[in-house]
């Protein structure tokens, strides 16, 4: 995969599927488009990496694709309320 965020093209092209056919099945299944479900995931890991790794929020950041850590955690408050350090200390 090349560097940067998940795409809905990028996710329908992997999966063989059109990204209106994607979308509008993921909304069936899940109640969420394509790209809710993509930043999703995206939180879902970027959990995971600041409850139990020492990596900087930047280095997360560009771990998951993001180009700048701001966009990053602008995406992650939003999704949890929580800055991302806040969400670390959280677990200390």
């Amino acid at each position: 995969m090349k560097r940067g965020l998940p795409t809905v093209q990028y996710v329908a092209e992997e999966l063989s599927l059109s990204p209106g056919y994607l979308s509008g099945l993921l909304r069936v299944l899940t109640g969420q488009s394509t790209q809710e479900h993509i930043h999703s995931k995206l939180i879902e890991k970027a959990k995971e990496k600041l409850s139990t790794t020492d990596l900087s929020v930047s280095e997360i950041a560009y771990e998951l694709g993001f180009e700048h850590s701001q966009s990053f955690s602008k995406l992650f408050k939003a999704k949890t309320k929580l800055s991302p350090l806040e969400f670390r200390k959280a677990f200390n």
